[in-house]
């Protein structure tokens, strides 16, 4: 048999449906794929065609993390609209990006904002965005995975686009890369309060034709709920399950403010959802009903929001909120465990793209999308239970290395494929622009 890469020395945690550990392992990866896991003594190199052996140094090795929400370019952004609730947050936001982005400021900003999933041990993110073939470009020259898709908006847009020139793009779009493993195409509509039901449902008609996902923000606010209701007569989960927009290929993000017929639908739907907890906090939107939804068997995915909103792209952190704030508004110490946390930013996530047989945990076919986490340092020592320390005890900065398709784009902290640096520059370069947008 032939092996492309051999990775050795690993405490391999695979993510698998049984949380399977193996210690001192060896995995093997051959065009991309995982074509041997096994336990160093058990391993036999005869008969095999090794090309490069890397050694992982005892470094904990799992699948790459899942970023199931992002708005990756709006890190131009970071910082600069604080301390407002989120409707009047947009409005603000609203005005600095139709000053800004354009498709090669859209491009620099996801570059931007893609490189800070790719240090944090981010393969593939969810994104939505303005211009999403330029959120493709730059997750290419990344070497990521990238799940996007045209986006649908009914208030004035950005670039001036009507709803007409939001369906041609999202059909070339799908048309593009519907053959494209690393590219995963999404119809992505911002809101029930900011696309009409008419127009969700060509977005979600598009996702059905093309076999594609569909996602959209959901019930993030009070004055959502009030909103849809005021206007429809319906809450927001009602009115997307009356206008047959929920299912196996949606993914809601946020789900904050959620009655219990609300969860039973999602649950009864099959629908997914993503959760964003330190955006929903710093915009003080509220807490979403984890446990609820656990509890209920929604498929629970994980997602950083903007950096514009929650101001990183941690998902370290947002795992260890998933896991924590449950259990502070339960008063329940077991209410969700690190195995169910990290099952959402990896085999969750991956059934919600719809790539459960291929991504999503380090089994043999699937691709070779893995993350090395550093665990020689006083913050993991002791561990007695892998699992639980990559929940709770895991930065960003224990990621050594990244492999996606079994490509290795960062090695030893360095990212090859960009100069991160020069993208540093440009983006100061735009600061003093971006601020004055919300001077006049």
């Amino acid at each position: 048999m032939k092996i492309d890469v051999l990775i050795t020395d690993a405490l391999i945690v695979t993510c698998d449906s049984n949380h399977s550990i193996v210690e001192n392992g060896v995995l093997g990866i051959t065009n991309g794929k995982l074509s041997l896991l096994a336990k160093a003594g058990e391993f036999n190199k005869q008969g095999l065609s090794i090309g490069k052996t890397i050694s992982a140094d005892g470094s904990l090795v799992m699948p790459g993390l899942i970023n199931m929400h992002c708005h990756a370019a709006d890190s131009l952004f970071r910082g600069l609209v604080e301390n407002l609730p989120l409707e009047q947050w947009l409005q603000k936001v609203w005005v600095a990006e139709k000053n800004i982005l354009t498709p090669e400021t859209t491009y620099t900003g996801s570059l931007l904002g893609l490189i800070e999933n790719l240090i944090g041990g981010v393969t593939t993110v969810m994104d939505m965005f303005w211009y999403p073939s330029e959120t493709v470009k730059a997750a290419k020259c990344l070497g990521m995975r990238i799940a996007t898709g045209g986006i649908f908006f009914d208030l004035p847009a950005i670039g001036d686009r009507k709803h007409a020139d939001f369906i041609a793009e999202a059909k070339t779009f799908y048309e593009q890369f519907s053959d494209d493993d690393d590219v995963i195409a999404v119809s992505m509509p911002h809101g029930t309060y900011t696309v009409s039901p008419e127009h969700l449902k060509d977005a979600y008609s598009l996702s059905v034709k093309y076999d594609g996902l569909f996602c959209t923000h959901a019930a993030e606010t009070l004055f959502e709920q009030s909103d849809i209701r005021q206007r429809y007569g319906n809450t927001v989960i009602q009115h997307l399950a009356e206008n047959r927009l929920l299912g196996r290929r949606t993914t809601l993000a946020h789900c904050v403010h959620l009655d219990e017929k609300e969860i039973s639908v999602l649950k009864q739907s099959n629908t997914n959802v993503v959760l964003n907890p330190m955006s929903n906090l710093k915009l003080g939107s509220g807490i979403a009903p984890i446990l609820e939804l656990s509890n209920a068997g929604v498929n629970l995915t994980i997602g950083t929001d903007g950096a514009i909103s929650g101001n990183d792209l941690d998902m370290w952190l947002a795992m260890r909120l998933v896991a924590g704030l449950p259990r502070g508004v339960s008063m329940q110490a077991d209410a969700l465990s690190a195995k169910q946390v990290l099952h959402m930013s990896t085999l969750n996530a991956a059934l919600a793209l719809n790539r459960y047989d291929d991504l999503g945990s380090i089994e043999i076919g699937k691709f070779a999308d893995l993350i090395f986490i550093d665990i020689k340092n006083a913050h993991a020592t002791p561990m007695f239970d892998p699992i639980t320390h990559l929940v709770f005890g895991t930065n960003r900065s224990d990621v050594t290395d990244v492999f996606v398709r079994g490509r290795h784009i960062m090695k030893d902290k360095q990212i090859h494929n960009v100069d991160v640096l020069s993208v540093y520059e440009k983006v100061h370069k735009m600061a003093d622009e971006i601020a004055n947008t919300l001077k006049h």
